[in-house]
């Protein structure tokens, strides 16, 4: 599998623009290596910018996001990537103001059943198989989002006079 991602194919991945790719860089979110001016993600920032992703799309704000990366470090010891494996299922859930991180769909229903909040729930097995899956159809090769991707961003709707 391909270990070095351009921001151009980053974006193809993940699908963010690449302003925003920058403004995590500005940010200290994910941190890409550099030759030259070009910006170079390894396989761990580009499971890291996709789990983002995923949270930007639910809603979360800047800090909430670091408060998520910095958990997720801190819990797995290692990087995301290394941790999240093919037959290994990872849910990371949230009420607001606590994270719990789940290693079961038994251990997710639990929680869920004992939860007085409503809770967020990803499944951060589920996004590095999406990508690690693109990656192998090579969809950044030619430039193309798969639908997972496109259906996942919020979509706008025509104000109504």
């Amino acid at each position: 599998m391909k270990r070095e991602f351009t921001s151009n194919e980053v974006i193809a991945l993940t699908g963010i623009s690449a302003r925003q790719l920058q403004w995590w860089d500005e940010r200290g979110l994910v941190k890409p290596g550099r030759q030259g001016h070009r910006r170079i993600y390894n396989w761990d920032q580009l499971v890291t910018a996709a789990v983002i992703c995923q949270l930007r799309r639910r809603g979360f704000s800047l800090q909430g996001m670091r408060k998520v990366i910095t958990f997720l470090g801190r819990e797995f010891g290692t990087t995301l990537a290394a941790t999240v494996r093919a037959a290994s299922e990872y849910h990371l859930l949230t009420d607001g103001t606590r994270l719990y991180l789940r290693t079961s769909a038994k251990q997710v229903v639990d929680l869920l059943k004992n939860s007085s909040q409503p809770m967020f729930d990803i499944c951060l097995s589920d996004e590095v198989r999406r990508v690690r899956g693109e990656i192998a159809r090579g969809q950044i090769l030619s430039g193309k989002k798969n639908a997972a991707s496109e259906n996942a961003r919020p979509v706008r709707r025509a104000r109504q006079a």
